[in-house]
């Protein structure tokens, strides 16, 4: 969770320009419900038998989930191999619904939405043997355009066909799964007042979607919704003056919220900040959250307030929370270049074992959209100020989530 461009992350599986900050659907790899299994098991007149030399599955069921842009996004990843002793070129990847393709950005440009396990550079070869992940944002225009079933169309080319069985280009339809129908969760928002931004949040491959790591023997994508809050000063700046204090930050400090009613499961809250301004080295993987706080709000979801000031957090675990009440402060501890809050919700108390899930936020004001990501990395290396995207649809919004480079102003519901 090192700040807004660039990330010291764990991942060793890791996309696109590193960030700031920093369950259990990732065992869906190997199992699944008796509904879920329903969906993807095979009609009573079977078809024949395709070879697919490259074999493909999600790591979690994706979750619908309403957006800023006014779109239903389903986020997910795909777990390709290739099982030839030759090199494959993966051409594309068209997520499907009842025979017909669904929009998402994979389809137009693979890179970077595609990471080559071992690779030193954004390639789509899969080497023999190799295994790759693969990153989908699907959106359709409204719920009731979300699919109960989707699969996967993968175009490839092989470096040494054998027709018929192998030719140079052949398709594959692989990873049919069943949507999930488990609803995003409804919150308060973790912070309050003007001018909050997101800088690092879904849906493109951030350093947080790209944060899938080995964990415990399997992949694991705690970060697939999570955000990097800072606030933005009247004139569109993270900090001024020395960068690597942290009073040059006005929103060091703020108090930080429960989203939602529940327990308190796990805190730490002793651990030292390092000096803003670049990525601290040495730490372990318990560490890299910082001082944190991860709250149980109950059907199998947590949430995760991390990087809070040291000593800032007044209660203990087993303590009751309300939507609402300040937990912390917050700072610059774990992993972190720069004071932000990282929050995400995922399917387990573990912030880095676990898969993140959807959340979509009561009510909240879209102000702003940073132009662009160099913008941003702007904004947040250089203190430079915000440009703002044009023709933005700024104004109240319910139950949606922030996307990447969103800025909100924010009102914490009492109790």
């Amino acid at each position: 969770m090192a700040y807004l461009t660039r990330k010291n992350s764990i991942a060793l599986i890791f996309v696109g320009a590193a960030f700031v900050a920093s369950c259990s659907d990732a065992q869906d790899m190997t199992q699944a419900t008796s509904s879920e299994f329903a969906a993807t098991a095979p009609s009573s007149s079977p078809a024949l038998a395709v070879l697919t030399p490259v074999t493909a599955a999600i790591l979690a069921h994706p979750i619908p989930v309403t957006a800023t842009d006014g779109k239903v996004h389903l986020a997910y990843e795909l777990f390709l191999t290739n099982t030839l002793a030759q090199p494959v070129n993966l051409r594309g990847i068209v997520p499907m619904a009842d025979g017909a393709p669904l929009q998402s950005p994979i389809t137009e440009n693979l890179l970077p939405w595609v990471k080559v396990f071992g690779a030193t550079e954004p390639i789509t070869i899969l080497g023999p043997g190799q295994s790759a992940l693969a990153w989908l944002d699907v959106t359709v225009p409204s719920p009731a355009d979300i699919p109960e079933v989707m699969e996967h169309r993968i175009s490839l080319q092989v470096t040494s066909p054998d027709p018929p069985l192998l030719p140079a280009d052949l398709t594959e339809t692989v990873a049919r799964t069943a949507v999930s129908t488990k609803s995003a969760i409804t919150i308060d928002p973790p912070l309050k007042g003007e001018n909050w931004l997101d800088g690092n949040g879904c849906c493109s491959v951030t350093a947080h979607r790209g944060a899938v790591s080995p964990l415990n023997g399997q992949l694991f994508a705690p970060e697939r919704f999570a955000i990097d809050y800072v606030q933005l000063t009247s004139d569109g700046k993270m900090f001024n003056g020395d960068r690597t204090s942290v009073n040059s930050y006005p929103y060091y400090g703020t108090d930080v919220y429960a989203v939602a009613a529940g327990k308190i499961v796990s805190i730490v809250n002793d651990l030292p900040e390092p000096t803003p301004g670049a990525n601290p080295t040495g730490l372990t993987v318990e560490q890299y959250g910082g001082n944190h706080v991860v709250q149980d709000l109950g059907d199998g979801r947590f949430a995760f307030y991390a990087h809070l000031q040291t000593g800032s957090v007044p209660f203990k675990i087993g303590d009751n929370l309300t939507a609402g009440q300040s937990l912390g402060k917050l700072g610059n501890s774990g992993n972190t270049d720069a004071p932000h809050l990282h929050f995400h919700i995922m399917d387990g108390p573990d912030p880095l074992a676990s898969n993140g899930l959807p959340f979509e936020i009561r009510s909240f004001d879209l102000t702003n959209q940073i132009a662009n990501m160099d913008n941003l990395a702007d904004v947040t290396d250089t203190g430079g100020a915000a440009q703002f995207a044009t023709g933005v649809a700024t104004g109240p919004r319910s139950n949606q989530m922030p996307l990447t480079l969103d800025v909100m102003t924010y009102d914490v519901a009492a109790g």
